[in-house]
């Protein structure tokens, strides 16, 4: 692990220098901290008493806190509701230096609220509007945008089915970064079907990877990578895709061809909240530095390696990531 990420003082400071537009779906992470002693003599279920409460930012957001947190410098568009909620997303990013666009819409912020007794989730209760609420059209986003994109090194789609993201504002903002000469990378939702091609990245997981292919496997099938890797570049034309698999590492592909696949990096697993953000951050950071994708994997599951023995949506600094490779040496 150590020597696979060849030159990594080097990549971090490649790294500091970039600026990185995320546009998608963010929202407010609400942790409610507590334990649980007794039942309650109203139906079979624990009775939480209440230690405190942290928050911290979602979906798109916790993307960007990733950027932030290598160093780079990170600007995020998205829909921020008019409600407390929303002040606390837009502070939250701000104590960190990210700049925000709020997008066109008339739900609420979006909050995921996740109830922690003893380190463990007991379970999370989801407030968002329907889709339309969010809606953000292209011509909006250009007007928005351009100025932006014009600015950045790269532009991440960050798509959580919220409804932020739709067809004609992936297109506008993909052809935007492309005149400009921008990387733009993609984390798709297959259950909002998006229509898009031609794109330097896109990171699916592995149920992520079959729906998009469309193929449908019985239990206990094995994996068909090279059959998806080729039907994902025949269909999207994307031009790196790495497929996150979980226990089983990363699945490297370049053109429709299987490079290779690389085992994971974690060392502990506390809670995988937000480590596919970490790994499409820290991804897309070592691309746009001009890294190799197999470099850029090696980064990415050393900082998704770090994320998943954290409680809670974090993220890793360069100190930290430095001294997980070191002492995986």
């Amino acid at each position: 692990m150590g020597t696979a990420i060849k030159g990594l003082p080097t990549l971090l400071r490649k790294i500091a220098k970039l600026r990185i537009l995320v546009v998608g779906d963010v929202m407010l992470d609400r942790y409610i901290w507590g334990d649980a002693t007794r039942i309650s003599p109203e139906a079979p279920v624990p009775v939480i008493d209440i230690e405190r409460e942290t928050w911290t930012a979602g979906g798109g957001g916790n993307v960007a806190l990733n950027i932030a947190a290598l160093g780079a410098k990170c600007t995020v568009a998205g829909f921020f509701g008019d409600d407390d909620a929303g002040r606390k997303l837009r502070q939250t990013l701000a104590e960190k230096n990210i700049t925000t666009i709020s997008t066109p819409g008339t739900g609420q912020t979006i909050v995921k609220t996740r109830v922690m007794v003893q380190r463990q989730q007991l379970c999370r209760i989801d407030r968002e509007s329907p889709p339309a609420a969010y809606r953000f059209t292209a011509t909006q986003a250009e007007d928005l945008l351009s100025k932006e994109i014009a600015a950045c090194d790269a532009v991440i789609l960050s798509d959580y089915a919220k409804g932020v993201l739709n067809d004609d504002l992936v297109n506008r903002v993909a052809d935007l970064a492309r005149v400009a000469g921008k990387f733009i990378a993609l984390d798709p939702k297959p259950r909002r079907a998006l229509a898009f091609r031609d794109l330097d990245l896109i990171t699916p997981n592995k149920r992520e990877s079959l729906q998009l292919a469309g193929i449908e496997l019985p239990p206990h099938t094995p994996y068909p990578a090279a059959e998806v890797c080729a039907k994902l570049h025949q269909m999207y034309r994307t031009r790196n895709l790495v497929i996150t698999l979980g226990e089983d590492g990363m699945l490297l592909s370049e053109g429709g061809r299987i490079l290779k696949t690389i085992p994971t990096a974690a060392r502990e697993v506390f809670d995988v909240s937000g480590a596919g953000d970490t790994s499409l951050a820290a991804l897309v950071l070592a691309l746009t530095a001009k890294a190799k994708l197999d470099q850029a994997a090696h980064f990415s599951n050393a900082a998704a390696g770090v994320v998943v023995g954290k409680i809670g949506t974090a993220t890793v600094t360069p100190a930290e990531l430095t001294e997980y490779v070191t002492h995986a040496s």
